[in-house]
């Protein structure tokens, strides 16, 4: 079922989240808002994808993403939280985040300690480097979906 979905094409607004991934993890995390997060199909998976993100009319980078409870954190509310494979300099909450979620790399389980999640997304983020650099992958990179019209602020489009 986690494949079913796939290619996912998805665009919202960047929010703050629960303050962790740049702070306790060393890994930031962009937000989507709960109305992009309730968007998505209710039947996708929970678990991490990778796929390829790109934050306004920015480069498209590679990420890694969570959809889900993150059992270690004991979350209520399901979330999706979007790493990209770059080191920005700032910021960018309020800006518009457009995310292309190619593939699935395993469902979401819960850690023993904050050094065994740590070093599960390591190994994450590296199975999404290698399984983006295919070449079937690396077209979805050049989508038009990553070119925002100029001046428009992306309403779910």
């Amino acid at each position: 079922a986690a494949m079913r979905h796939l290619p996912y094409f998805c665009r919202g607004e960047v929010v703050k989240g629960f303050g962790r991934g740049s702070k306790e993890l060393g890994i930031p995390t962009a937000n989507f808002s709960e109305q992009v997060v309730e968007s998505f199909p209710s039947d996708i998976s929970t678990g991490i994808y990778y796929g390829w993100a790109c934050v306004g009319n920015g480069d498209v980078h590679k990420m890694v993403l969570s959809i889900g409870w993150n059992p270690f954190y004991k979350n209520i509310k399901k979330s999706v939280e979007t790493h990209i494979i770059h080191t920005f300099k700032e910021d960018f909450y309020g800006e518009i985040l457009s995310i292309v979620i190619i593939g699935y790399i395993r469902p979401e389980k819960n850690f023993d300690s904050l050094e065994a999640l740590i070093s599960a997304i390591q190994e994450d983020i590296e199975e999404a480097k290698r399984q983006l650099d295919l070449p079937e992958h690396l077209k979805l990179k050049e989508d038009n979906f990553f070119h925002l019209p100029e001046g428009k602020i992306a309403n779910n489009h």
